[in-house]
């Protein structure tokens, strides 16, 4: 095995080998703590001018949770009906006005980005969202718990539902977490070798 990563291999296999996206989990409660643990590592991964449009709602009344379940496509139905914790993952295209905090280098950060189409603010929110949703998966993985990230919903459906129709919250991932539970995994499908993905010029 090769040297070049100075990450324990323990540390690897929790984080990306012998990680799976978890179908099933047990009744153990994911605490607000762990969610807030694990939030506060993945913030330090980076986003375009530090911009940070990730949202997070945690799912854990019964209510919300039925009102959220409507939505789901298919078998993520079920899932979502029995995961211990759900977050609905939004991008906050209005990530702009908190650039005086997080963005102070740039004092006219805010006004440009106000300045620009909705549809500008909109992509940037996306793009750097789905950033930190993939942040978000490792962190729940560094933290002993499994991820579930499903795309299979009702996207408008739930952002009408739950943030209303002029939000500027889009959902863009529903993500199960906990312990995994039985028959948690499906089999692992084949990737793509460095070869066939690494071009160099």
């Amino acid at each position: 095995m090769s040297d070049a990563l100075i990450l324990d291999k323990s540390a690897q296999d929790l984080l990306f080998r012998d990680a799976r996206t978890a179908n099933t989990f047990t009744d153990e409660p994911v605490t607000e703590e762990q969610v807030r643990t694990i939030y506060d590592l993945v913030k330090y991964g980076p986003t375009s001018m530090n911009n940070q449009p990730l949202r997070v709602t945690a799912v854990r009344s019964a209510e919300a949770r039925e009102r959220l379940v409507q939505y789901m496509g298919g078998n993520n139905a079920p899932k979502t009906s029995a995961a211990p914790l759900t977050l609905i993952l939004t991008a906050d295209s209005s990530f702009h006005e908190l650039f005086p905090k997080t963005f102070p280098v740039a004092p006219d950060a805010r006004e440009t980005f106000a300045g620009m189409p909705a549809e500008a603010r909109e992509k940037a929110a996306f793009e750097n969202a789905m950033l930190q949703v993939a942040y978000l998966i490792m962190g729940v993985r560094a933290a002993g718990l499994a991820a579930g990230p499903m795309t299979g919903f009702d996207m408008d459906g739930v952002r009408k539902e739950f943030f209303g129709e002029d939000s500027t919250l889009q959902p863009l991932v529903v993500m199960n977490i906990g312990k995994p539970g039985p028959d948690a995994w499906f089999d692992r499908q084949p990737r793509l070798e460095y070869d066939e993905v690494v071009t160099e010029i």
